[in-house]
């Protein structure tokens, strides 16, 4: 009682939390809610078994998900820990847990603790509910160190009931969906994880696939690690054994993809994303599940690397379609409008490439490539006092030499060197970052998930990622009919509002998220409106106030540099520039 204590008072001295006005939390329907689960704590008189801190992190998940849950991944949790500017290993307080969960609509957090002497291991979970905040019992099991794989499968299942009374699977049904793991294997795999660098990864790695050749997690992270080398010649094996079921298969096919385009194969790269587009259509493989979340649509860069292929091809028609449609679903993002410049380019259409190069240099102001683009274009269209213009803005902001010198020749090799190819696929949001429920999993509650306000936010994300921006508006107001006060809707409205170039109307939104719940992200947001207003004040109060509530936030430390040396690099989203 005295740590829930604890935990209620942070709560009154952070941020207010979002009012809960539907009932549907209570359900009770499995995959209905999302988990976020944090690294157990190592409590016993050893750092050698410091690697079952991970471990634990990454088996709740893989039993979460393997019993029907939405979970957050390791991947994930990481990602947002690091938009706060902590680090992976940080031991958070509960109230920050508390707000992270907040920020990202998590229903419930899970962490704990651990001890070992080599031959008993000790776990200990507490299940952290959000709405309305209550730290639940613990649960502990105990028993011999090699029955890990046990004792967690049981652990897991008492928490699960711990929050669910009416939890409708029973412990040997639970035990029935997890897959069979070696206890060496999972060992290996997640220092694999935890590896500083990448012999040791692919060393860990592998010896992980060696005892586990049927387990895709250890090949996925193999592919990924020569990837990030671009040595597609390895990595593309790996790749291929990466089942359609499992969840990290579109991005495993998506850098399948990037790696022909890397070796120079186009017909193969166009097949391979074409064949991405279509089944993310159809809301096959992976997608077709419960949670299935970036089905139905295009995805900006699939579609940018399709162009690419097609342009290699030949076909700069449905390139430019292509590219076009990737610009539209990303407006923030300049690498569309900058390969749009170069198929213009390519065409011999300098004046239209002058407007693409343009177009990128408003996206991302700091670009010098985009600008020296533009003012090459400028020059080829015979525009010559606006390029001489753009030279003289461009020497007062990056100086006199700080435009990369740019030659184009009549070969269509030069524009595939400078053509942009997106290596990632976007994983800031829900999309990628909650490992999916395990298709099969039913709801047995009786009752109706998808008439809650949070149902209608999570499907509005998904329309919105898909590109269908009026369905997404639907459905936040869907959302706000259930919940007038739910700060993810207003929120989501907000970034519809900014998409249209309704500025006013996305203060008006955001404001009423923060006055439900109070956000470091949401601010930063807010600021970064304010500054298209050209209202610097404002967004220099909203940051201040953002680091005030979460002090080592990267984003928001970024921006306010920004702000107070307007000639520095204005920092993007996700911690890049723009």
């Amino acid at each position: 009682m005295a740590a829930l204590a604890m935990a209620i008072l942070a709560l009154h001295l952070a941020p207010p939390l979002k009012a809960q006005t539907t009932a549907h939390r209570a359900s009770g329907a499995i995959g209905s809610q999302i988990y976020l689960v944090f690294p157990f704590e190592n409590a016993g008189p050893t750092s050698r078994y410091d690697w079952l801190g991970e471990g634990l992190e990454e088996l709740t998940i893989l039993r979460l998900s393997a019993a029907g849950e939405s979970v957050y991944s390791h991947s994930g949790r990481i990602n947002e820990l690091d938009r706060y500017g902590l680090p992976s290993e940080s031991k958070l307080s509960r109230a920050t847990m508390l707000r992270i969960a907040e920020d990202l609509d998590v229903d419930y957090v899970i962490f704990g603790s651990y001890s070992s002497d080599g031959t008993t291991l000790n776990i200990a979970s507490r299940v952290l509910r959000i709405n309305p905040p209550a730290l639940l019992p613990e649960v502990r099991e105990s028993g011999p160190l090699d029955s890990l794989m046990d004792l967690e499968t049981r652990l897991a299942w008492r928490a699960l009931g711990s929050n669910q009374p009416a939890y409708p699977l029973s412990l040997a049904e639970f035990a029935k969906k997890q897959r069979p793991l070696r206890l060496d294997a999972f060992e290996h795999y997640v220092r694999g994880l935890l590896a500083a660098d990448d012999e040791a990864r692919l060393r860990e790695f592998r010896e992980a696939a060696r005892l586990e050749p049927d387990w895709p997690e250890p090949d996925f992270w193999l592919g990924e690690v020569y990837f990030s080398r671009r040595d597609c010649n390895l990595a593309l094996p790996w790749y291929a054994r990466i089942p359609a079921t499992h969840d990290r298969y579109t991005e495993a096919v998506f850098a399948t993809g990037v790696c022909r385009l890397l070796l120079s194969q186009p017909d193969r790269a166009q097949e391979v994303f074409t064949s991405l587009r279509e089944g993310l259509r159809r809301g096959t493989g992976a997608d077709a599940g419960a949670t299935s979340s970036i089905s139905g649509g295009d995805l900006p860069e699939i579609l940018n690397n399709l162009a690419l292929a097609k342009a290699r091809l030949g076909d700069v028609a449905g390139a430019q379609t292509d590219l076009q449609r990737a610009a539209d679903l990303d407006p923030d993002e300049d690498d569309y409008p900058f390969n749009l410049g170069l198929l213009a380019l390519q065409s011999n259409d300098p004046s239209n490439a002058a407007g693409y190069f343009r177009e990128a240099s408003d996206r991302e102001p700091d670009n010098p490539e985009d600008r020296a683009l533009l003012i090459l274009a400028l020059d080829k269209a015979g525009r010559q006092p606006e390029a001489d213009q753009e030279r003289v803005s461009a020497t007062e902001e990056f100086g006199p030499s700080g435009l990369p010198a740019v030659h184009l020749d009549a070969k269509s090799d030069t524009l595939t060197h400078l053509a942009r190819v997106k290596t990632e696929l976007d994983t800031t949001s829900l999309r990628q970052e909650i490992k999916p429920a395990e298709s099969g999993a039913a709801d047995t509650s009786g009752g109706s998930v998808a008439d809650s306000a949070e149902a209608h936010v999570r499907g509005a994300h998904q329309a919105l990622l898909a590109g269908r921006v009026d369905n997404a508006e639907r459905e936040f107001k869907a959302a706000l009919a259930l919940d007038s006060v739910n700060a993810g809707a207003h929120r989501g409205l907000a970034d519809i509002a900014r998409r249209r170039g309704n500025l006013d109307e996305a203060v008006t939104q955001l404001q009423a998220s923060l006055h439900t719940r109070d956000s470091a992200v949401v601010r930063v947001l807010l600021a970064r409106v304010y500054l298209e207003q050209k209202k610097t004040d404002l967004a220099r109060a909203e940051v201040q106030r953002a680091l005030k509530l979460a002090p080592n936030y990267t984003e928001a430390k970024q921006l306010l540099e920004h702000l107070q040396n307007p000639q520095a690099t204005t920092p993007g989203p996700n911690g890049g520039v723009q």
